[in-house]
């Protein structure tokens, strides 16, 4: 029975190797907008952000603020461009990796865990109820919600991990085969060079 088993995973596996690369291209094309757009909110509005990395009232209280808001901000959208592509994913990954970090210690962790409040708790409830009776009353409320449900921002870790936890393999495995600028440049670097 063991020896079935084995025979059987052997075959699964070989029928899927060539396919392997594929979950890393889409864990690339996932990250790839998500650190676009977040590089490139910091970048519009820069001066906004260096407030918010510095101010240590209402704001992150950072050393630097203009070092760390530009290494933020250039970060994700460099990594971003090299995620897509494909190309030096596993040291791309490292910065990002820390960026998400340093997020989620920093920005999310005194929220919690959730990145979306449970609508289930009475607080939560409460609060979206009078938000609905406003929009109801003063806003055209079928227009609002008519890409989604209301819903309040709890702003926890969840998103940041999920996107840590993401680079980590990145970090592992790379780019993946055949989709990657890196697969290739692989396979030229351990090409027999012929001199001419």
């Amino acid at each position: 029975m063991l020896a079935l088993f084995t025979r059987g995973h052997a075959v699964l596996i070989n029928l899927l190797r060539p396919a392997d690369g594929l979950p890393l291209l889409l864990l690339r094309l996932y990250l790839a907008p998500v650190m676009w757009l977040a590089g490139t909110q910091k970048l519009a509005h820069f001066d906004s952000t260096v407030e918010w990395f510095g101010n240590s009232d209402w704001g992150l209280g950072m050393p630097l603020p203009w070092l760390m808001a530009g290494l933020a901000t250039w970060t994700e959208i460099l990594g971003a461009v090299l995620l897509a592509l494909g190309l030096a994913t596993r040291y791309v990954s490292v910065p990002l990796l820390v960026t998400m970090v340093v997020a989620a210690l920093t920005v999310h962790w005194p929220h919690g865990w959730a990145a979306i409040a449970s609508s289930e708790t009475a607080a939560i409830s409460e609060r979206l109820a009078r938000v609905r009776a406003i929009l109801q009353e003063h806003g055209n409320y079928e227009w609002l919600t008519s890409e989604g449900s209301l819903v309040i921002l709890n702003n926890g870790i969840e998103f940041a991990a999920t996107y840590a936890l993401m680079l980590l393999v990145l970090i592992a495995y790379g780019g993946g085969r055949y989709l990657s600028i890196d697969h290739y440049l692989a396979r030229y670097v351990k090409a027999p060079q012929t001199v001419g």
